[in-house]
């Protein structure tokens, strides 16, 4: 089986909101994920197999320079696949394209390898503030 992946693909939210539940362990929400995307994101990447919505990410951006990334996630039987290396990719090709310099991203500790070695990040200092 192939796995597609589009920038700024048309996603309906039922298939997102099911994905984003499996990949982060929660119930099934009703996001409007259609216009929060339009509204805020530079853009997004999703990945599709036979159709059906494998992974996902989110990129937002400042309006210039910076783009971040959000809601990475992947379908558990695609894991450990490169579904996600390959959707952060294509996320980076359409930021860069879109002129920003830089792509960050926030992780739990347990994503290091995925982000640093599969995705080639480097480590930076940074802070947060809880809100």
């Amino acid at each position: 089986m192939t796995t597609t992946y589009l920038w700024r693909e048309d996603v309906d939210n039922g298939s997102l909101n099911a994905l984003h539940a499996e990949a982060f362990g929660h119930p099934v929400e009703r996001t409007d994920w259609r216009t929060q995307l339009e509204r805020h994101s530079l853009g997004w990447v999703c990945a599709r197999e036979d159709g059906s919505l494998v992974g996902f990410v989110n990129v937002a951006w400042d309006g210039g320079a910076h783009a971040f990334l959000l809601d990475t996630a992947v379908a558990r039987h695609q894991r450990s696949r490169g579904v996600g290396a390959r959707l952060v990719a294509v996320a980076a090709e359409g930021a860069r394209a879109a002129g920003c310099e830089w792509l960050h991203v926030d992780f739990e500790d347990h994503l290091r390898p995925f982000y640093f070695d599969a995705c080639g990040f480097k480590e930076t200092t940074a802070g947060l503030v809880a809100l």
